[in-house]
């Protein structure tokens, strides 16, 4: 049983590790969507905050239509957290969002209070 385990955990790596790097970060992606995450988004406005999203579980990279190539905005969908206390208060709604990958300084990080 020993052997066989290890057997598959060699094969998945040599396979894991024949893959580009584009293709090891989408399958990250999958594995990270099956986990869940609480992810945090804020939004600056030179050194000040001007807009917290909470419990996102993933940004992706916009596609082109033909989906060959990237596009310059990630979205995403997350809660409006108006009031920047890291937690979903009533009125607080789950929205769209979308960041230009050029103008917009942001940070996304894991939810420190959780």
């Amino acid at each position: 049983m020993k052997k066989i385990a290890l057997l598959a955990a060699t094969a998945a790596l040599v396979m894991f590790s024949g893959c580009t790097q584009e293709t090891q970060n989408k399958i990250g992606r999958s594995i990270q969507n099956w986990t869940g995450t609480d992810g945090v988004l804020d939004v600056y406005m030179g050194s000040k905050l001007v807009q917290r999203f909470i419990k996102i579980d993933k940004l992706t990279t916009a596609i082109s239509t033909d989906g060959n190539v990237p596009r310059n905005y990630r979205y995403g969908y997350g809660y409006l957290d108006t009031n920047f206390n890291y937690k979903v208060d009533k009125g607080e709604k789950k929205i769209y969002f979308e960041i230009s990958n050029y103008s917009t300084p942001y940070v996304f990080y894991t939810n420190p209070l959780d």
